[in-house]
């Protein structure tokens, strides 16, 4: 059963979170999701196939997660995931793997992403604090996302990366 419903994974599946670096205009994200969909239909380590699932949220973010109780990846099996997003990178002069923006929520409400040194800026100049929502790509479990995933800065990792030095 290589691909399922990303719903239908146990809470203990492993979990990568990619963000894009901008938001994907629709026919984006459909190319986006036929090439992961296509990609998990024969996802496999050393033969073996791999239950995985994906889910895209806020028309940025690419949630992918494998139940390691059926097989569990492989380090090659994990490399061809971040090689067909390089490839979708490529071809579409976005950003998905290299986590390297701090992604967050506007006071309007939007999705937005600074490079890290920026997002210090920011911080330092007070237009984003402790309160502000943040979005962790760190996660690495399924269960994770309900309790960690869209949190304020203070609950997150933000925390000690752009306020301690503040204080």
């Amino acid at each position: 059963m290589p691909r399922t419903e990303f719903d239908a994974l146990p809470d203990d599946a492993r979990l990568w979170v990619f963000s894009s670096s901008r938001p994907l205009a629709p026919d984006e994200s459909e190319a986006l999701l036929t090439r992961v969909d296509g990609f998990l239909d024969g996802w496999n380590a050393h033969g073996h196939p791999l239950t995985g699932a994906r889910e895209w949220r806020e028309h940025r973010f690419l949630l992918v997660a494998v139940d390691e109780a059926s097989a569990p990846p492989s380090g090659c099996s994990i490399d061809a995931l971040h090689r067909i997003l390089k490839e979708y990178e490529a071809s579409r002069g976005v950003g998905m793997t290299d986590h390297a923006d701090v992604l967050y929520r506007d006071g309007d409400g939007a999705v937005r992403s600074a490079p890290r040194l920026d997002f210090a800026r920011m911080a330092k100049a007070g237009e984003v604090g402790l309160d502000t929502p943040v979005f962790d790509t760190t996660l690495t479990r399924k269960a994770d996302l309900a309790t960690g995933f869209e949190v304020p800065a203070t609950a997150a990792w933000h925390r000690r990366a752009f306020w301690l030095q503040l204080t």
